[in-house]
C-alpha cells in the first residue's frame, strides 16, 4: 500500500475546542464527557452538567491534547466538551470510526517524533502544517476503506485475571486526613535538555500522563532510586506513578518517597497514586501543583484506632481486586 503525507487541515476541520476550566463547571446532572490533556481513559476527565446555550461537540470528532499528554489522539463517541489546550478534529466526509482509530495512532506517532512542550509546540502546527502519513486511493485521497480493513484485521490478547471480581464497600466517612508531607519525603526532578540526553535504557520521566511517566530511554550514571511515587506538577498535572526501576525524573516531576515510620510495595503505591490523582482537578495550566502545595495537600486515608494510616488494609484491598495479579 502506498503512502504519501496530509496535511491534517486538508482533510479535515480544526478547532480550539471549548477551553474550559473543570474547577468552573457543575456536576448536578452531569451527562456530558469532559476532555483534557490528560492521555487516559479517552481523554476524559470528568463528566459534567451541559451548559444553556453551549451545546458539546458531536460524538464522532477526533481530540488532540497540544499540551500535558501532548499529541494524545482519541475518538469520540459521544458529546463532549474540552478544557484548555485540546484540538478537535471534525471529518469532511463520511469516514468509518475505525480509520479514525487508525488516524490516531498516526497522529500520536507523528507528534511523539516532532513536537516537544516548550520546544516544538504542537498547537503552532496544528492548523497550519501538521501532516499525517497515510494510505491514499487511486484518486489522491485517504483510503478510509483501506485503513477501516487493516484495523479489522488486527488481533489481540485479551488480558485475564485469576481474582473473581466482588463488591467491596468503601467508608470513607471514617477514614483519617493526613498533609501528603507526613506521609513522603519529596525530592525534585533536575531539568534534562534533549540536547543532553543521549540513548540509553535509563527511564527518563516527563511531565506526561502515559507509559507510567517514561517519556523516552536515556543514557545517565546519576538516576532516582526507585521505589517511589512520582507526580507532575506540571504538564499532566497531578498524574502519580510507581516507579519500580532506577529513572531520571525531569524538572516538572516531584518525586515522593516513604517516611520511616512505613514501607511502600507496588500495592500500597496504588493505592496511595489513586487518592493522590483524585486531587489533581485542583490544579491545572493556570494553577501548578508546586512542591509546596503539595506538600500541604490533605488527602484521606483508611486509619487505625490510633490514628495511623492502615497501610495494611490498602495492601489487602488493592490485592483483592481483579487483574492485580498482573501488577
Amino acid at each position: 500500500m502506498k503512502t504519501r503525507v496530509f496535511l491534517l487541515k486538508d482533510i479535515a476541520d480544526i478547532t480550539y475546542g471549548n477551553k474550559f476550566d473543570l474547577q468552573n463547571m457543575t456536576f448536578d446532572i452531569p451527562t456530558v464527557n469532559f476532555i483534557s490533556r490528560t492521555g487516559h481513559n479517552n481523554g476524559v476527565s470528568a463528566k459534567v452538567d451541559k451548559i444553556n446555550h453551549i451545546e458539546p461537540y458531536p460524538g464522532g470528532c477526533l481530540t488532540i491534547a497540544l499540551g500535558g499528554s501532548i499529541g494524545a489522539a482519541f475518538y469520540q463517541r459521544t458529546p463532549f466538551y474540552t478544557a484548555q489546550n485540546i484540538a478537535v478534529v471534525q471529518f469532511k466526509e463520511a469516514v468509518p470510526y475505525l480509520a479514525k482509530l487508525y488516524l490516531c495512532q498516526i497522529i500520536k506517532y507523528e507528534v511523539k517524533n516532532r513536537f516537544r512542550p516548550f520546544g516544538r509546540e504542537l498547537n503552532r502546527h496544528i492548523k497550519k502544517d501538521f501532516g499525517v502519513r497515510l494510505p491514499y486511493n487511486e484518486d489522491g485521497y485517504p483510503d478510509w476503506e483501506y485503513m477501516e480493513i487493516f484495523m479489522k484485521g488486527l488481533k489481540y490478547k485479551p488480558i485475564t485475571t485469576k481474582i473473581e471480581k466482588k463488591r467491596s464497600a468503601f467508608y470513607t466517612d471514617t477514614w483519617g486526613e493526613y498533609k501528603l508531607d507526613d506521609l513522603f519525603v519529596f525530592t525534585k526532578g533536575k531539568r534534562l535538555t534533549k540536547e543532553d540526553m543521549s540513548p540509553g535504557d535509563i527511564n527518563f520521566l516527563g511531565a506526561i500522563s502515559e507509559s507510567n511517566g517514561v517519556r523516552e530511554k536515556i543514557k545517565t550514571d546519576y538516576c532516582w532510586e526507585p521505589n517511589c511515587i512520582t507526580v507532575n506538577y506540571n504538564g499532566s498535572v497531578g498524574e502519580a506513578f510507581y516507579q519500580s526501576k532506577p529513572f531520571w525524573a525531569s524538572d516538572d516531576v516531584n518525586v515522593l518517597y516513604a517516611r520511616d515510620f512505613w514501607k511502600m510495595n507496588k500495592y500500597i503505591a496504588m493505592f496511595l497514586i489513586t487518592v493522590i490523582k483524585a486531587n489533581k482537578y485542583r490544579f491545572g495550566y493556570g494553577r501548578k501543583w508546586t512542591m509546596e502545595k503539595m506538600k500541604e495537600t490533605v488527602i484521606k486515608l483508611p486509619s487505625q484506632e490510633d490514628g495511623t494510616p492502615d497501610f495494611i488494609y490498602m495492601e489487602k484491598y488493592i490485592k483483592s481486586l481483579p487483574y492485580s495479579d498482573r501488577i
